[in-house]
């Protein structure tokens, strides 16, 4: 069981001492797979607590109730770090656009999908969970005009967003078709990603 260890006397599991930001990151990381495996309303803070081997407080004292962490989660899971275009390679614009749909068919494999399947929960129009998707939306469409080449663009620079940001709903729809209904390989998903993605930059921009 995560952050738990055999006593050196054999009595049983204790927890481990650990610092408050490695246990608020374990509790995180157990949710997450929850939340990953369960719809939101199946799992309860009791199971989070219970997976993270920690007294059912440890969960509000680090995040308040369940809804503020799964919140977290959504805001973690669904935000472009800037991270990710500092590390695409200094190579041609197909490189670019190859490297950045690998990323981030790898980040939503890592975390399972918990932002794609948004929308069939329990939270229903939860204000606060619209709120943390339309900013990490428009900050991952920035994160994306940079990978591109095409930040500080002055002229039809809102229809430019547009365009990223139509772009953005089909990727998280395709990713969906792969990772959650299994109707595309992941593979087949990247292929029509980054194959579209080189249409918007390289056609659809020029053009305005």
């Amino acid at each position: 069981m995560p952050g738990v260890e055999l006593s050196g006397g054999g009595t049983g599991p204790r927890r481990q001492r650990l610092a408050p930001d490695q246990r608020r990151q374990q509790i995180f990381a157990c949710a997450q797979r929850l939340f990953n495996d369960r719809p939101y309303e199946d799992v309860s803070a009791t199971d989070i607590a219970a997976a993270a081997g920690v007294a059912r407080g440890l969960v509000n004292h680090y995040f308040g109730n369940k809804r503020g962490l799964y919140l977290e989660v959504v805001r973690l899971n669904s935000t472009v770090p800037e991270m990710a275009v500092a590390g695409l390679p200094e190579g041609s614009l197909d490189q670019r656009i190859d490297a950045s749909v690998h990323w981030f068919l790898e980040a939503l494999e890592r975390t399972g999908g918990t932002w794609l399947a948004l929308g069939s929960g329990g939270m229903g129009r939860d204000p606060d969970l619209e709120r943390i998707l339309v900013e990490a939306e428009n900050d991952s469409v920035e994160r994306l005009l940079e990978a591109m080449g095409l930040a500080g663009r002055h002229t039809g620079q809102e229809e430019v967003r547009a365009m990223m940001r139509v772009y953005a709903q089909l990727a998280r729809s395709g990713a969906r078709e792969w990772l959650l209904r299994k109707t595309l390989t992941r593979a087949q998903a990247h292929a029509l990603l980054s194959s579209t993605l080189r249409v918007i930059v390289k056609e659809a921009i020029p053009a305005i």
